[in-house]
């Protein structure tokens, strides 16, 4: 059995996979797909036109599609069950999958759309840089979410558990494209926050990503 994920590198949603993926040792090819523009019969596969999409391809060569990081993840830690990054335990598979589904929507929502394309996505498509945008949404929005963090995370090294699982993956991977854009939480009003962000991008999973995408933005 192969895998081959479809999406772009800068999504958080394909960051997530492919850090989970990278947490379990778990291979794949990266197949380039922009949400913007699609190849043809891309719904056919994602009807929510949703990346990334994971392709699973059998040793006859079948091949078979899973849409929505949320779905591929669950998928991949069943497929794979060393290693977990989905507790089993009902408690805190609960919790973990709440901060999975907090970050997936209120964060990937606030920073993409607030941050993420009047600044990062302007400028890949040639455009000016809405900056009064990206800082109105720093200032407005996101404080709501940034506090709630901070209280989650406490003096603990991890959301759940006390050891990495989707709850941090998911939690982290919308703050990249924020830093990308040169933005991050004060770390004096956040200190937590700031604190455990670092110590998730400062691992091997995430630093991948996260150089391989500088060099596409020339960072």
């Amino acid at each position: 059995m192969k895998y081959r994920i479809l999406g772009s590198q800068m999504s958080p949603f394909v960051r997530k996979v492919r850090v989970f993926c990278a947490e379990k040792g778990i291979e794949y090819e990266l197949e380039p797909v922009s949400p913007f523009d699609p190849p043809e019969g891309f719904t056919e596969i994602s009807p929510l036109k949703r990346i990334p999409v994971l392709v699973i391809e059998d040793d006859d060569g079948t091949r078979r599609y899973l849409p929505d990081s949320s779905v591929i993840c669950a998928f991949l830690d069943q497929m794979h069950p060393e290693h977990r990054l989905i507790p089993e335990a009902p408690l805190a598979r609960g919790e973990a999958l709440w901060f999975e589904e907090y970050a997936d929507s209120e964060l990937a929502s606030s920073i993409g759309f607030g941050i993420f394309r009047p600044v990062m996505v302007a400028r890949m498509q040639g455009q000016e840089p809405d900056m009064d945008k990206a800082h109105d949404t720093l200032e407005n929005r996101l404080p709501r979410p940034f506090t709630y963090l901070e209280g989650q995370i406490g003096d603990k090294p991890f959301l759940v558990e006390g050891r990495l699982t989707i709850a941090d993956i998911a939690t982290t991977t919308s703050f990249v494209n924020m830093q990308h854009c040169g933005f991050e939480p004060d770390e004096k009003r956040w200190p937590r926050l700031s604190a455990y962000l670092k110590r998730m991008m400062d691992l091997p999973s995430f630093q991948a990503c996260i150089a391989e995408e500088r060099k596409m933005i020339g960072g």
